[in-house]
């Protein structure tokens, strides 16, 4: 749906990725350790991650241990239309996502999938997470290679049969189609802006979250582009 809310970035006035909220507060969970743990080379490896506004997903995985890239921007929709007006449509096939690059020595694929559904995204709301609604704030896993996809699957099964969740959970893992980065002024939007109303009312809980729920993940920087 349309984005409302508007900011002064850069000298002119822009939309602002995210609706205002209309009441704060989002609470986390503890989602399980995952049973089927990611074997992964060396080397820095890449993941996409889509739940609902980029903002919130950014600064959480911006302020995990062993990340060195977080990027919003858009996945599961074709080149012609991954334009930050055109995807605030809903009807591009796109979604806000974040694409991560890490260490797995550090935080493996699979603890980065605990923590997404710990502290990011409500994998049991359709086309929505917090005040955003349309299909460009679904929850999504997006596999890079077999061993993700191997990993994501499993994990999605397990958290199905835990109980933790009252409602089914929703979240689909869905093929690699490309990635597009979002508008400069909103990459490293939580450092730039971090009394923005959006902000304050619903993402700063997500990185407290991160830091009470996973302290040996936490670090206090914010890992920029």
């Amino acid at each position: 749906m349309r984005r409302a809310a508007t900011l002064l970035i850069s000298g002119a006035l822009a939309l602002s990725a995210c609706q205002e909220p209309a009441a704060a507060g989002e609470s986390s969970v503890l989602a399980p350790a995952a049973s089927r743990q990611s074997d992964e080379a060396k080397g820095l490896k890449q993941a996409i991650f889509s739940g609902g506004c980029y903002w919130g997903v950014e600064g959480v995985f911006s302020h995990v241990l062993g990340v060195t890239s977080v990027i919003p921007g858009f996945q599961g929709g074709a080149a012609r239309t991954a334009d930050y007006e055109r995807v605030s449509e809903g009807d591009t096939g796109h979604a806000e996502s974040v694409r991560i690059t890490y260490d797995p020595k550090v935080v493996r694929y699979d603890q980065l999938l605990r923590i997404f559904f710990s502290v990011v995204a409500d994998p049991t709301t359709l086309n929505r997470q917090g005040p955003d609604t349309g299909t460009q704030y679904r929850s999504a896993l997006v596999p890079l290679g077999a061993e993700q996809q191997q990993v994501a699957s499993a994990y999605l099964a397990q958290l199905k049969a835990s109980g933790i969740w009252k409602a089914p959970i929703v979240t689909r893992i869905e093929s690699y189609r490309g990635f597009y980065p979002a508008p400069e002024y909103h990459q490293d939007f939580m450092a730039k802006n971090p009394t923005h109303p959006y902000i304050l009312a619903w993402d700063v809980a997500k990185v407290e979250a991160l830091k009470r729920r996973f302290p040996g993940f936490w670090k206090a920087s914010f890992t920029r582009g």
